[in-house]
């Protein structure tokens, strides 16, 4: 009996080794396939940069009208400022930076625009300067 039993559990040995090839060969050709698809992230990143400026760029030209209905108003000295900068600007601008829905968006245009009124040397950002400067 103990060569029926040796004889059956060798089969059952050959049978696993031949599973164990097949799954070996079933991952050699995923793992292929996976190399082929491998995607450059970069490339990614720079594309959706690209299309979320084009995107911001032309909901501003949306949302920020190219002129007011309210007169000039002075300029005060210590007048309001673009949130979260130092930057000093009108009333308007707060009111215009106000209307962009989209916080990131809001927060990106703000950016852009005071740094482009520091190297500029802008006294203050009125909503020539400000249409100026958001447009991307």
């Amino acid at each position: 009996m103990p060569s029926t039993e040796a004889t059956g559990l060798e089969s059952r040995l050959d049978a696993m080794q031949e599973q164990l090839a097949r799954v070996q060969e079933l991952l050699v050709g995923f793992s292929q396939q996976l190399e082929q698809q491998r995607v450059d992230t970069g490339k990614v990143n720079e594309s959706i940069q690209h299309w979320v400026t084009d995107y911001v760029s032309l909901r501003l030209q949306e949302l920020v009208p190219h002129a007011c209905e309210h007169d000039d108003e002075p300029a005060a000295a210590d007048g309001p400022y673009l949130p979260g900068t130092s930057v000093p600007c009108t009333e308007d601008v707060v009111h215009r930076v106000g209307r962009i829905p989209i916080p990131f968006v809001r927060q990106m245009v703000v950016q852009k625009v005071a740094e482009q009124a520091r190297q500029e040397g802008a006294v203050r950002v009125d909503v020539a300067f400000f249409e100026q400067a958001a447009t991307f």
